[in-house]
C-alpha cells in the first residue's frame, strides 16, 4: 500500500491538472470502487472547483467550491494518470500514479473514474484490486469523517515534536514497530519507512514502546532520535518519489529510487549496511507484517 511519501508524490503529480479547476465532466464507469461511490457522485462533482488539494496521512483531499470536501485514497493498487493539453498522447503522462503498465494502455481495462478538467486536463483512476475509493464529506470538517477524525499528527508538520510522538506511545505496550503502524499515533506511516526509521535510529522493532518514554511523559533520548529519523527518512523519500515496488511505479512510467536506498526493508539475509557490523537482516512477523531489522545494531 502506498504510503505518505508514495501519496504524497500523486498529490504533487496531479494538483496541477486538478487544483484551482473545475470538473467540467465526470464519468464513473462502476457505482463502486471499494465501497459505493456516493449517490450522485458525478453530478455533485460538475461545476464544483477544486479549490485545494492536501494530503492528509495516505489520503487526498481535496476542497471544493461549496467547502465540502473530496477524498480519496489509492488502496493497494490505485493510480491516477494525467493528460495535460501539451501531451495529448494517452501514454504521455504526468506523474502522479504507482502502478507500472504491464502493456500499452493496460490501466485502461481497470479504469474507474474519468475527471475532465477546465484548463484541459484529464485525469484517469485506474484500480486493478479495488481497495481504493472516493468519498465526499458534505460537512467540510475533517473532524466529522469516519476516515480522518482518527488520524494522529503529521509526522512533516512543524508542529510534530518529539512530545507529540511521547504523547502517543506513552503507556502503549505493544511493540514500538506496532504502534507506529497505528495511524492514530502517526499518520502516514507505514511497513517500509517504520523499518527504516526504526533501523536508523538503533531500536529495536520488538522493543514495548511505552519504555521509550520516561514516566514523567518526556520523550527520552532514544525517542528524539527515533522522531528525528522519522522526519528525515520520509523527507528523502518523497525527495525520491517514492519507493516502486513490484508494481509501483509513476504515470509517466518512471519508478521512484528510494528502495535503492534501503537499509534493512526487503533486504533479509543480507549484510547490514553498518560499517563494522557483520550481522544479517533479519526478517519477522509482526502483526501479519513482515519486520525487517539488523539484531545487533537495533536494541
Amino acid at each position: 500500500m502506498p504510503e505518505l511519501p508514495e501519496v504524497e508524490t500523486v498529490r504533487r503529480g496531479i494538483a496541477p491538472a486538478m487544483e484551482g479547476r473545475r470538473f467540467l465532466h465526470v464519468e464513473a464507469k462502476r457505482p463502486d470502487l471499494r465501497f459505493p461511490l456516493p449517490e450522485g457522485f458525478t453530478g455533485r462533482l460538475e461545476g464544483q472547483a477544486l479549490e485545494s488539494l492536501a494530503r492528509r496521512g495516505k489520503y487526498l483531499v481535496g476542497r471544493l467550491t461549496d467547502g465540502a470536501l473530496l477524498i480519496m485514497h489509492l488502496g493497494m493498487s490505485g493510480r491516477f494518470v494525467v493528460e495535460m493539453p501539451d501531451t495529448p498522447d494517452r501514454d504521455a503522462t504526468r506523474p502522479g500514479a504507482f502502478h507500472l503498465d504491464t502493456g500499452a494502455n493496460a490501466h485502461a481495462l481497470h479504469e474507474h473514474i474519468i475527471f475532465r478538467m477546465e484548463g484541459g486536463g484529464v485525469v484517469r483512476y485506474s484500480d486493478p484490486r479495488r481497495f481504493g475509493f472516493m468519498t465526499i464529506e458534505e460537512t467540510g470538517d475533517e473532524r466529522q469523517n469516519q476516515f480522518l477524525r482518527v488520524l494522529g499528527p503529521e509526522p512533516l508538520e512543524k508542529t510534530f515534536k518529539p512530545s507529540v510522538l511521547a504523547a502517543g506511545l506513552h503507556k502503549r505496550k505493544s511493540p514500538i514497530k506496532t504502534a507506529l503502524l497505528d495511524q492514530a499515533v502517526v499518520a502516514g506511516l507505514g511497513n517500509i519507512y517504520v523499518c527504516e526509521a526504526l533501523f536508523r535510529s538503533g531500536i529495536s522493532p520488538k522493543r514495548v514502546a511505552a519504555t521509550l518514554v520516561k514516566q514523567s511523559g518526556e520523550p527520552t533520548d532514544r525517542l528524539k532520535k527515533l522522531h528525528k529519523a522519522i522526519r528525515e527518512v520520509l523527507a528523502e523519500a518523497i525527495e525520491a518519489g517514492g519507493s516502486s515496488l513490484r508494481d509501483h511505479a509513476q504515470a509517466d512510467g518512471s519508478l521512484g529510487y528510494f528502495q535503492h536506498t534501503f537499509r534493512v526493508y526487503d533486504r533479509e539475509g543480507m549484510p547490514c549496511t553498518t560499517l563494522g557490523c557483520d550481522t544479517d537482516i533479519r526478517r519477522i512477523t509482526q502483526s501479519g507484517r513482515s519486520t525487517f531489522y539488523c539484531g545487533k545494531c537495533q536494541r
